[in-house]
């Protein structure tokens, strides 16, 4: 028994040591906090390159129905929230036309994220001298991940502890290593846009077909969210694939997997103890333990600056993961917040004030209403003498509260008032004003999006992985 023993765990590290010498990493998680849960940021990229930076060949592109595509964008953005305790876990998927703050960009399409952050910091590399086209890259992603993750950070109120990327090329890959992933179609549906051609029914799909599922958007009943829903029923899939032990235990599964993982996936998950010690702990999860939910949707058809999108109600999607971290047996009545601690939870108890400084009639209350999508409630709204500088001010012991405002009115400056009292921040619109709500505020071109049809509210049943749901 000793020896058998020995040798299973000596080959379960082998393979543990081969995953990690040949991935590709990334450290843009700081190990978040002691929030009551491990939260995982699980992102797909609309990436024609591999893990390493290296181009994807012409013929791959063609068989995944990649096309062409410079701007970096996210289709998938998934927060996997699982509580302390171990014993249960909850995905929360962020829609990529979902309307939300970006750290220092102002309110965009959380698909554009990542390609913000990551313009921004080529450009300010290339001011400081840097003309290397790799390095440049290399800090243009860091960089575009750090924003992405901020940004759900955020909208959430979670501190995100590891990061996990896969690539167009990954989706293919992993699923041909495990064998295919089952799922199922209420009906057929064909589109040549992603390539997707499936019959209705169950049936396990890997490799393009697998990408193909999990891109389809065009020609379902609600667009991008029937897309959100496939995305979650895939993952549920192979959750369930995963936990049945055919992979784990087969060897030759476990190094295909090993190897397309390190082909297509950036990691962060900090050092090999805390990786380790993170596996035990899901060792005990059961597939009907792991579900798939969409963050809440105010409103599916929101006009913004960027083109049609989804209106997100922050306060709503606090609220939902913090639901997710409450044992089942915990008492239904209500207990006390904790004291603010992030900045966006001080910014959101802070009282605000919007004053216009300029000629345009309206403008503090368009400010207001962006602000309260954001989960900003606005005290006093009015108007000011005419000034050409726009300035938050704050008084004292609201800083952290100033700059999370600053963030989101695109990066306003801040100064410190000794007329404000504590807890009090004060947003003067001046003439120089371009951030959200401004008359001629728009958005990069460089982040355009493809259209999508006209969306629906999304179902509000969760997918479990303890079985196969039929999906549209």
């Amino acid at each position: 028994m000793s020896l058998v023993i020995l040798l299973v765990t000596g080959y379960g590290w082998s393979n543990y040591r081969h995953l990690l010498n040949g991935l590709a990493t990334s450290d843009v998680a700081d190990g978040g906090g002691a929030d009551g849960a491990v939260d995982i940021l699980l992102v797909g990229m609309d990436s024609r390159t591999d893990a390493h930076g290296n181009p994807l060949p012409e013929e791959v592109l063609r068989e995944l129905h990649a096309g062409s595509n410079d701007a970096s964008l996210t289709d998938t953005v998934i927060m996997l929230h699982i509580p302390n305790d171990g014993t249960s876990a909850v995905g929360f998927s962020f829609p990529r036309d979902s309307y939300v703050s970006i750290p220092g960009q102002g309110n965009h399409k959380i698909n554009s994220a990542y390609g913000r952050g990551k313009e921004t910091e080529i450009a300010s590399q290339q001011q400081s001298g840097v003309t290397d086209p790799a390095a440049l890259d290399r800090a243009g992603n860091e960089a575009g991940r750090k924003t992405l993750l901020r940004t759900v950070e955020n909208l959430t109120g979670s501190s995100i502890d590891h990061y996990a990327e896969v690539n167009l090329l990954g989706f293919a890959k992993i699923t041909e290593s495990v064998g295919g992933v089952p799922v199922c179609l209420n009906s057929a549906t064909s589109d040549t846009y992603s390539g997707a051609d499936f019959q209705a029914g169950q049936q396990t799909i890997a490799g393009p077909a697998a990408l193909a599922f999990v891109r389809q958007r065009h020609g379902l009943p609600r667009g991008d969210l029937d897309r959100v829903v496939r995305q979650q029923a895939f993952l549920a899939g192979l959750t369930q694939t995963a936990l049945s032990g055919g992979v784990l235990a087969n060897p030759n599964k476990l190094r295909e997997l090993i190897n397309s993982v390190q082909d297509s996936v950036v990691l962060d998950l900090g050092d090999d103890t805390d990786v380790l010690s993170f596996a035990e702990r899901l060792r005990g999860l059961a597939g009907g333990a792991i579900k798939f939910d969409t963050i809440p949707i105010e409103d599916a058809a929101y006009d913004t600056p960027d083109g049609e999108a989804l209106k997100i109600d922050p306060r709503a999607v606090k609220a939902a993961v913090r639901a997710a971290s409450v044992p089942p047996s915990a008492p239904a009545s209500p207990t006390p917040e904790p004291p603010p601690t992030s900045a966006s939870q001080q910014a959101a108890a802070a009282r605000v004030d919007v004053l216009n400084g300029t000629s345009t009639s309206g403008l503090a209350s368009k400010v207001q209403d962006q602000l309260k999508t954001q989960g900003i409630d606005v005290g006093t709204v009015g108007n000011t003498s005419k000034r050409s500088s726009s300035v938050i001010r704050y008084g004292s012991g609201s800083e952290a509260a100033a700059q999370e405002v600053a963030s989101l009115m695109g990066a306003m400056p801040t100064e410190a008032s000794s007329s404000l009292s504590s807890g009090r921040v004060q947003v003067i619109i001046g003439s120089d004003y371009d951030g959200p709500a401004a008359p001629r505020f728009s958005s990069g071109g460089a982040m355009a999006l493809d259209g999508t049809a006209r969306q629906q509210e999304p179902s509000e049943a969760p997918i479990s992985a303890a079985g196969i749901p039929c999906v549209n």
